[in-house]
């Protein structure tokens, strides 16, 4: 198992890096709107819509997307839609992590395919829009995600239950996850942005970072900023544990050999990514 996930971990940053990097922000926003589509695929499957009804999903989402950037939504401001976004998401990841695994079925079908499209194609925008920002924008925003992740797996594993008297985050959807271990990746998404900014300092000219611009606004913008995207990538993260739960399925999908489906390595990008575009472009800072 082991071998496998190196394996396909190298082969996906074989594709992804050179895209990432290229001079135009093009070749990464094409390459990201086919690994949407690969995840609209698994979430209409994980939501009891199989077969043709699959493909035509991922067929739907890339074609919203492509919409997209050719009407040009790619370049434009969009704090609006930002804002909404962040809405739904808080407010509507409470009621549905509230509801919980046996609530989740009981939404209409059609409305939980039309949730999951929505959020992937909202989560494509932004990270579309992050892209023409500049590749250190959209990387400081990524590895908040993937920090607090790192940081909450080793706190967890070494203080898990000992601060809270073993009381779990959520048993009933994610039964490992602990207080802990939320703690613990906030403390390390926050020791990251402070790493983050002294480096961006150090460039010349200075460079162009989600933490950067946070702290444009001052340094208590930064801290709730970056606990805030913290916390809904923690959100999204249950919530599609809860959707795999939900329709007894260990993994999204075996596209990703050793890792599981699309959806299983995007699940916290997809709160978090909006969110992130909605407070650079509601903050005031420089550049939004």
């Amino acid at each position: 198992m082991l071998k496998q996930r190196v394996i396909t971990a190298l082969v996906l940053l074989a594709i992804l890096l050179p895209a990432l990097f290229a001079a135009s922000p093009a070749p990464f926003i094409a390459l990201t709107l086919l690994f949407i589509a690969a995840a609209a695929w698994e979430w209409a499957r994980l939501n009891g819509v199989p077969g043709t009804g699959a493909l035509l999903t991922g067929l739907l989402c890339a074609v919203l997307c492509a919409g997209l950037w050719l009407g040009g939504a790619v370049q434009r401001p969009l704090p609006w839609l930002w804002l909404a976004a962040a809405l739904l998401w808080v407010l509507g990841g409470a009621a549905m992590l509230r509801r919980g695994v046996a609530g989740w079925p009981l939404w209409p079908r059609a409305l939980r395919w039309l949730i999951g499209v929505v959020a992937l194609v909202l989560a494509w925008l932004a990270m579309a829009q992050a892209r023409r920002i500049g590749v250190n924008f959209l990387l400081s925003t990524l590895v908040l995600v993937w920090a607090a992740d790192v940081f909450a797996y080793f706190a967890g594993r070494a203080l898990g239950g000992k601060l809270t008297g073993g009381r779990k985050l959520a048993p009933g959807i994610s039964p490992g996850k602990s207080w802990e271990g939320v703690w613990g990746g906030m403390l390390g998404v926050l020791l990251v942005a402070l790493l983050w900014i002294a480096f961006d300092r150090a460039q010349a000219p200075a460079s162009d970072s989600l933490y950067t611009r946070l702290a444009q606004g001052g340094w208590p913008l930064l801290v709730l900023g970056a606990l805030f995207l913290a916390a809904m990538s923690v959100v999204g993260d249950l919530f599609e544990s809860l959707i795999k739960r939900s329709a007894g399925m260990k993994d999204s999908s075996q596209l990703l050999p050793g890792h599981g489906g699309v959806l299983d390595r995007i699940d916290a990008l997809l709160p978090t990514l909006p969110l992130a575009m909605a407070l650079v472009s509601w903050s005031g800072v420089a550049g939004t």
